[in-house]
């Protein structure tokens, strides 16, 4: 060949190859991008443009102005099966998250999430904030498909998984696996570090899950979020309308970031929150807690707040923005829609590839903002607070079809002539009670074989080795086990027992502690006091009670050990040889009292 037309022939299969990337590149570009903002505990009342007269949150309501609203939109009373349906696309009873403590909150290692989906189909996958899905291998956020994390531990700042002493101001998060200390308020933390995050990922497609701890307890703020709210009688809690306000603001310079980067047009913005209201409203004296009427605060004329069957505990708002998609303009859709339909909503929007045994619960909204709405006509759905160690019939249980609503199979209203949900009418109904019970129990015989599945913390493993064992995930016949610090402090009386995965067999080393190891703090100490912050809603912890433990002991597979404790080391150490295999890990600690508790904390070590 003569080198002209080597040259010739060269520069065409450059050009032609230089025009395939250059297609690869746009495609990369056309698919949207995803943000999904969750707000804890912000519930449907707690927004100005959903009624709420007391609360200013100019810029969510902007969100709300161009987007497609789901106003029968509902989520499980609680936060961690919410965020597991949320993920999956499945009931949350069906991926073992039907609790938010006693293991329960540790979603199943066989679920895919919605990070996971993304990832196969060529995006980033980032998280910031809040996951409450499970703190260990092979539960944790960067086990379930996210290739960037800053994240907290378990449910809350100031949660038991999380790092000792956090008070939402300067605190330290774990990013992709490594504790970090960040300055600044959670909120803007969260909310910073997405945005850098989107700025590395430009130029793909990405999906940034925005899940804020704010506005859960404790109710710390800076003073000015939560000034214009105080000695305002109609609101119950100004430092947690403070704690939306810091959110709102957050989201105002998100949306205005994603302008100046050119990104807002071709993303999809969801926001949405986790259940219902935890401090928006105020139930009436003599009431339920949970369950009752409203007496202060605005609740969009829902009976109940957060844990609550009835409709305040668990509906919530959900806005969907996207201008290229068409979908920017302020549109409610009043049809039954659920947490475990987002997946399979983005699935269709984004065009994504799902593996074919992948079977969602839910079901794609995309019919419904495309005008049909026959298919939702028959909906049934089912929420529940199942806060117990294995799922039982109609505990704390709402149905849903239409306009009807069954409470606890006894209980129904009709929220046509009754949204409060002040007239139980099941009586008058009896052919209603029995059509939808049955629907329940057909629903309950297919979902029920699920139960059986456990969530096995891996020990180990090369992913997570040592790894730390937090009381939060005690399984216990209790109905909470110690699941936050302010227990640790007062030396709270539980014991349970962790569900473990024996990687391999081999030598353990298990290091028992009343302290986490970030303290320091040997067996017998006094922990101090965290002090408050001036200028902010953060108030100082109560002393660390000194506890007298005089012997610990341990029990895994067919071992048990005991031995005295030396009060002044940080750990009591025991050395066992395991086999590979399933089996339960439980401790003692007996004090001087003879009260005998579990140890709080467990480093386990494979050596």
């Amino acid at each position: 060949m003569k080198v002209s037309n080597f040259i010739l022939l060269f520069c065409f299969f450059a050009f032609v190859s230089c025009k395939l990337e250059e297609k690869k590149s746009e495609t990369k570009k056309e698919k949207p991008n995803v943000i999904l903002i969750m707000v804890d505990d912000q519930g449907y009342g707690d927004i100005a443009a959903l009624g709420n007269q007391h609360i200013k949150t100019p810029n969510i309501d902007a969100l709300h102005d161009s987007s497609t609203r789901f106003t029968q939109f509902h989520v499980a009373p609680t936060c961690a099966p919410t965020r597991a349906a949320l993920m999956t696309g499945h009931h949350p009873n069906r991926t073992g998250v039907w609790h938010t403590v006693n293991g329960r909150s540790l979603i199943l290692e066989r679920e895919t999430t919605m990070a996971h989906v993304f990832k196969d189909n060529g995006y980033a996958t980032g998280i910031f904030g809040k996951w409450h899905l499970g703190d260990n291998y092979p539960f944790r956020p960067g086990d379930k498909g996210f290739d960037e994390v800053l994240v907290h531990g378990g449910g809350g700042i100031e949660q038991t998984t999380d790092y000792w002493d956090n008070d939402y101001f300067d605190d330290t998060y774990w990013h992709n696996g490594t504790l970090k200390q960040y300055e600044g308020f959670c909120t803007d933390v969260w909310f910073e570090n997405a945005k850098k995050y989107i700025n590395t990922n430009k130029d793909k497609p990405f999906f940034c899950y925005l899940s804020t701890n704010a506005a859960h307890t404790p109710y710390f703020v800076d003073d000015k979020y939560s000034n214009p709210y105080k000695d305002n009688e109609d609101v119950p809690n100004a430092a947690f309308y403070g704690l939306i306000a810091n959110v709102d603001e957050n989201i105002g310079k998100l949306v205005s970031y994603l302008k100046s980067m050119d990104l807002m047009d071709n993303t999809i913005l969801i926001f949405t929150t986790d259940n219902g209201t935890s401090a928006g409203a105020q139930i009436e004296k003599g009431g339920d807690r949970l369950d009752g009427f409203i007496a202060k605060g605005y609740n969009a004329g829902m009976r109940g707040i957060k844990a609550s069957m009835y409709e305040g505990g668990h509906r919530v708002p959900l806005f969907v923005h996207w201008k290229d998609g068409g979908i920017s303009v302020g549109k409610d859709i009043n049809e039954l829609t659920a947490h475990y339909d987002v997946l399979p909503t983005l699935v269709e929007l984004c065009d994504l590839e799902i593996k074919e045994d992948l079977n969602f619960d839910g079901r794609s909204l995309v019919p419904l903002m495309n005008g049909d709405n026959e298919a939702f006509k028959e909906r049934m759905i089912v929420v529940n607070s199942q806060r117990i160690e294995v799922p039982e019939p109609w505990r704390r249980t709402a149905l849903m079809k239409a306009n009807w609503r069954l409470i606890n199979g006894e209980e129904l209203y009709d929220l046509n002539t009754d949204p409060e949900q002040r007239t139980n009418i099941a009586e008058q109904h009896p052919d209603k009670m029995v059509e939808l019970k049955k629907e329940y129990d057909a629903w309950w015989d297919e979902i029920a074989p699920s139960y059986k599945d456990q969530p096995y913390i891996i020990i180990g493993h090369t992913a997570e080795n040592p790894l730390t064992l937090y009381s939060h995930d005690w399984h216990t016949n209790a109905v909470a086990s110690p699941w936050h610090q302010r227990h640790i402090r007062s030396g709270y009386i539980d014991n349970g027992y962790w569900l473990l995965r024996v990687n391999e067999s081999g030598t353990y080393n298990l290091k028992l502690r009343r302290w986490p190891e970030e303290t320091g703090f040997a067996l017998n100490a006094e922990a101090p006091i965290r002090p408050a912050i001036p200028g902010t809603s953060v108030r100082a912890s109560k002393v660390g009670q000194v506890l007298h433990i005089k012997e610990a002991k341990i029990s895994i597979q067919d071992i048990e050990l005991s031995q005295v404790v030396d009060p002044n080391k940080e750990f009591v150490e025991f050395t066992v040889a395991l086999e590979k295999g399933e089996t339960k890990l439980q401790t003692w600690f007996t004090l001087d009292t003879k009260e005998v508790l579990g140890a709080y904390y467990v480093t386990v070590e494979k050596i």
